[in-house]
């Protein structure tokens, strides 16, 4: 998911996540193990890039709260990095290490709620989308 203020930081983890979707079924059956980590904000040096915080005002009404949300919020973050660490090796030593890791109860949630988003508006347009296929 994705969301105002992070498109560019976004666009390269849905390559990658589409990359480890194909890789898995790539490599499975020689026992590789593929996990796509989901982290929710960790106490990480993200927050406190200054490159996250530069200003084009015709943006302002649309990436202003996320602005806010990275400037004010590094060290403050809820995620322990070291307990993210030990959640990712866990899973990779699980008998059935899962494709996606969601970190944190930020990140479980944002991506549930997510998740519905997309079922409700896929649900909305189930019947125009469906329509597009040849008439036999």
């Amino acid at each position: 998911m994705s969301f105002a203020g992070f498109a560019a930081y976004s666009a390269t983890k849905f390559a990658l996540e589409g990359l480890s979707e194909a890789l898995a079924d790539e490599v499975g059956s020689l026992g590789i193990k593929v996990l796509v980590v989901e982290p929710g904000a960790f106490r990480t040096g993200l927050f406190g890039n200054a490159s996250t915080r530069t200003r084009i005002a015709d943006y302002d009404a649309t990436v202003d709260a996320t602005r806010s949300m990275v400037g004010g919020g590094d060290g403050g973050q809820p995620g322990d990095p070291a307990k993210a660490a030990a959640a990712v090796l866990a899973a990779l030593a699980a008998e059935h290490t899962p494709l996606r890791l969601p970190l944190g109860s930020d990140a479980v949630d944002a991506i549930l709620q997510h998740t519905e988003s997309v079922r409700t508006e896929i649900e909305q347009w189930e019947h125009t989308t469906r329509a597009t296929t040849f008439d036999d």
